[in-house]
């Protein structure tokens, strides 16, 4: 099967508009707008979009546009706006009815793996189990076998067993084309141990034959954490692609932790390339469980000719008071500079202080009666993963012997808190 590998939402220039990737979650506040993760200046509405991250709805966009004109002027206003992704021109997601197409043909050994050669989607986040449809073999299987089309196909699982109870259940299969030009892997793996540790994942790859690559990996795990005992669960997925016929290719991983107290972290990091073209996004929420977040996000991009560009934002809230401040910049190929940056001190009493500059000569600094908005807990929180991790829950270890307790190790110091990522990004202005 054909499938044109790549979709991204490249960060266009475009004369004096900076076209971001994707549109936002969340509306700003009053000469604010929120794009993808970014608070910038802008003197348009930003529509609120839904914010939980499942899957890419976006059509097709075949136009790739590139225009750059001149350093924007003081007298023009920068403005942001999201740019429809480019989905891969395959119909199928792979994160849609995985369940429907591949659960009855894994539990009855009758039914043989078909090609799987769809690449993952750009964009769609961390699935839920039950979007993979994991069934593993209650018995141990190695068979293969040659399709009617000359393709071939292999099935196998397994069980390993290691210390202090551990046990890793996994189903291993794949293909591949009469002529090698296709190939496809999945492996799918349950793990647990007397500590209580759970873990439910899957790996996948393939090629196609027009050259196109790919690799996805995806779990979650529950395991009881070392200093405050709470339970906890954290999700991941990676996911890259790389094109046969172009200079394209792009990468990214999520993360989610998640404890039984409402302490929450997200974040993901991407990258991307087209051609003469390339893009980085950072973006990271934390929440205590106590009323306090930090959100963050961190994204630029840059051509061969030299050309930058980019924008970042933070902001800090606890009980109705904090502060939020960003940047939009960019650099010409002649190394030519602009930057503007702003920020919002946040009282709580109804009162909010604004400024900002940019290296055209703009300032401002006014302080403005406006009410103060921000999420204080996540859009999706302990509760809703518990919700959506019931096979993880339901995975059962091995039976312990009487008398026997588990090694339990914490080490002598907790361990330090992890520290903001660096501000990696190329030529920007310190905030």
């Amino acid at each position: 099967m054909a499938t044109r590998l790549l979709d991204f939402p490249t960060p266009v220039l475009r004369g004096n508009e900076l076209e971001s990737g994707r549109a936002g979650r969340r509306g700003g506040g009053q000469g604010h707008v929120k794009l993808g993760r970014a608070w910038v200046s802008c003197c348009c509405p930003d529509p609120v979009v839904p914010a939980r991250r499942t899957r890419s709805s976006e059509k097709p966009d075949d136009t790739w546009r590139f225009d750059l004109q001149k350093v924007v002027p003081a007298s023009q206003r920068v403005r942001v706006r999201a740019t429809p992704s480019m989905p891969f021109s395959s119909p199928q997601s792979p994160f849609v009815p995985k369940q429907e197409k591949f659960f009855r043909r894994c539990t009855q050994r009758n039914f043989v793996p078909q090609s799987r050669d769809t690449p993952p989607k750009r964009d769609t986040g961390i699935a839920n189990e039950k979007d993979w449809g994991i069934n593993l073999l209650n018995e141990h299987v190695n068979e293969s076998g040659t399709n009617d089309d000359g393709s071939t196909w292999y099935r196998e699982s397994g069980e390993d067993l290691g210390e202090n109870g551990y046990r890793c259940r996994w189903t291993r299969m794949g293909g591949r084309s009469h002529d090698d030009s296709s190939e496809w892997k999945e492996t799918w793996w349950e793990k647990s141990d007397w500590n209580g540790y759970k873990e439910l994942g899957v790996e996948k790859s393939g090629r196609n034959a027009e050259g196109d690559s790919w690799w996805e990996t995806w779990n979650e795990a529950l395991f009881q954490d070392e200093w405050s005992n709470l339970a906890r669960i954290e999700r991941s997925a990676q996911k890259q692609a790389k094109s046969g016929y172009e200079n394209a290719g792009w990468y990214e991983k999520w993360w989610e932790k998640y404890d039984a107290k409402g302490w929450t972290e997200k974040g993901a990091h991407k990258y991307g390339r087209l051609n003469e073209q390339s893009w980085w996004e950072k973006w990271g929420e934390h929440y205590d469980g106590r009323g306090s977040v930090l959100k963050w996000t961190d994204k630029w991009a840059e051509t061969e000719i030299g050309t930058k560009w980019g924008d970042k934002w933070e902001e800090k809230f606890f009980a109705g008071i904090g502060s939020r401040q960003g940047e939009t910049w960019h650099v010409s190929p002649s190394n030519n500079r602009w930057s503007r940056t702003w920020g919002e001190e946040h009282f709580g009493n109804g009162k909010v202080h604004k400024y900002g500059k940019s290296t055209t000569g703009e300032s401002w600094d006014i302080v403005v009666d406006e009410e103060t908005y921000y999420e204080a807990e996540p859009h999706y929180g302990w509760a809703d993963v518990v919700g959506d991790s019931t096979q993880l829950l339901s995975i059962q270890p091995l039976e312990r012997p009487p008398g026997f307790f588990p090694n339990l190790d914490f080490g002598s110091i907790p361990p330090p808190p992890q520290p903001p990522p660096p501000d990696d990004s190329p030529d920007s202005t310190t905030m």
